[in-house]
């Protein structure tokens, strides 16, 4: 596999830096670049290399792999910093930009038809999963835009996530990865409140979780969440500030469409309690912590 032309990572932070482990471990170079210097020199530790400036990882690499905050920054990054680096010419060689970002789709799907008229190809690639399972290879990759696009990057895909699927348009993979991680946080919420509730009412809290995962209450979130929230081991692999704006992605796309979301304005409220204590980079576990206190207790 060739080594030229790198691909590019911009945002360097837990997801990023998982990504950009995934492919140089699957034999790609990798030239990244983040706001915070500390984390693009980090590259070097793991085969990757830094570059001076998001222009820098424009010209060099293709594909081009966005890991940032939010829909402000991509279009930011895309608008001001990328196609302002290549130029025409760069343009014209059809560099693709992959967005794993969660963001607001409207805007991804007129970010999208914006640029394409200037000859970037964009991919929208957001991921269902904590960095701990893209790391394992067990994050699914919710693929939006062109398929022949996303074709010709197969490769790129295929190592940062294994288990991909296709399910539209560019502005797709978002609403897709918005109602999956609806249905993931508020499994995570009833996780987080039965433990609480099974340890006030005696329960020794490790074997409840085994019985939990044993019965038909089971679901993926008792897995990677339940022993965190057991010991309040909110070291991050998905930040509760993180959570917080997907979440309020999801109440501003369901005001749009009129669709009243109760259960996730509750969750809203138990994130937005959680930033208040301090906690918006602790691991959205943490949202155990919050239950906790609502009894009382810390």
């Amino acid at each position: 596999m060739s080594f030229e032309p790198p691909v590019g990572i911009i945002g360097v932070g837990l997801m990023g830096e998982v990504l950009a482990r995934r492919l140089v471990s699957a034999g790609f170079g990798v030239v990244g670049f983040d706001i915070d210097p500390a984390k693009t020199v980090r590259l070097q530790d793991f085969g990757g290399r830094p570059a001076a400036s998001i222009a820098d990882v424009a010209r060099a690499a293709n594909p081009i792999v966005l890991a940032v905050f939010n829909t402000d920054q991509v279009e930011e990054v895309v608008e001001k910093e990328i196609l302002p680096a290549l130029g025409k010419p760069g343009r014209e060689r059809g560099k693709v930009v992959m967005c794993t970002s969660t963001c607001d789709p409207d805007r991804v799907t007129a970010l999208a038809g914006r640029v394409t008229k200037q000859g970037l190809r964009f991919l929208e690639t957001p991921v269902s999963g904590s960095s701990e399972q893209v790391r394992q290879g067990d994050g699914v990759g919710l693929i939006g835009g062109d398929e022949a696009v996303a074709a010709e990057v197969d490769d790129v895909l295929q190592a940062m996530f294994p288990k991909r699927v296709h399910v539209g348009a560019a502005g797709d993979g978002g609403r897709t990865k918005l109602a999956v991680n609806l249905i993931l946080g508020l499994n995570r919420l009833a996780l987080a409140e039965g433990l609480v509730f099974a340890t006030r009412l005696g329960l020794e809290p490790h074997a409840f979780l085994k019985v939990a995962q044993a019965s038909a209450s089971y679901s993926q979130v008792m897995d990677t969440k339940g022993r965190k929230m057991i010991e309040s081991d909110f070291r991050p692999e998905g930040r509760a500030r993180q959570t917080l704006k997907d979440v309020h992605l999801m109440l501003e796309q369901a005001n749009k469409v009129g669709q009243p979301l109760p259960l996730l304005a509750v969750h809203c409220d138990v994130l937005e309690a959680c930033v208040r204590a301090g906690e918006s980079e602790l691991d959205n576990s943490v949202i155990v912590a919050e239950i906790r206190r609502r009894g009382g207790r810390k």
